[in-house]
């Protein structure tokens, strides 16, 4: 079921029925990330380098190219970590685009969704936005602890993502309790689906994707579950 959702997920992300959404979501996940960078690189400068002379008078000439270089390496490692939180916001703002997209093509012959209210979705996504940053820096503490840093990268986005994406895609044939208590009810193959969601996000350049590959899998995931309840 996890591995067939995800498949037909990916068989979309380039199809001519995605471009649109790809290239929203692409445009508005990268001016997030550069913006994030410019701003985050402007508060070390204004914060960092003053704080620094201060303490340290006196220092080298060179001493500003090596602060600069570990800034760079800082920058780095946060922007890594802010890749999941900015993806789940962009995904807030298209995932009914990508949910109308698969639904139609995919399921011509099953009723469609309804949008989530906009009001709605911004709240979840702004919610789930300080979950998501809560859970990375928990997970940054524990890069400090060999052999179990990797692991938390994938089961802190892996649980986070996936119950994320799980619950709008229901939202759209039910009501938010009911999305809910299906995706407790079936916590364990969500958090699998939420792991394979964590490992594309962890592949460079392919991760910018995540919203669409992440929704298209849950569209998919959802409908295979609402076939089980049936049965």
């Amino acid at each position: 079921m996890i591995l067939d959702s995800a498949r037909a997920a990916a068989s979309r992300l380039f199809s001519p029925e995605f471009r649109s959404v790809f290239l929203k979501t692409l445009g508005l996940t990268l001016l997030a990330l550069v913006a994030l960078w410019f701003g985050i690189e402007s508060l070390l400068e204004w914060l960092a380098w003053p704080w620094l002379q201060t303490f340290v008078p006196g220092l080298p000439s060179w001493a500003g190219w090596l602060s600069a270089i570990i800034a760079g390496i800082v920058l780095a490692i946060g922007m890594a970590l802010l890749i999941a939180p900015v993806t789940a916001i962009i995904a807030g703002l298209f995932l009914d685009d990508v949910a109308e997209v698969v639904e139609r093509t995919d399921y011509p012959g099953d009723p469609p969704g309804r949008a989530v209210p906009a009001v709605q979705s911004l709240v979840l996504a702004i919610k789930f936005f300080g979950v998501v940053i809560l859970g990375n820096v928990v997970a940054l503490l524990l890069l400090l602890v060999p052999g179990i840093n990797i692991a938390a990268f994938f089961i802190v986005n892996g649980y986070l993502l996936g119950r994320e994406f799980f619950e709008f895609a229901a939202m759209r044939f039910r009501p938010e309790a009911g999305a809910k208590a299906l995706r407790r009810k079936y916590a364990g193959t969500v958090f699998l689906a939420g792991l394979v969601i964590a490992a594309f996000l962890a592949v460079p350049l392919l991760n910018l994707l995540t919203p669409l590959f992440a929704a298209a899998t849950m569209v998919h995931l959802h409908k295979a579950v609402s076939a089980r309840e049936r049965a």
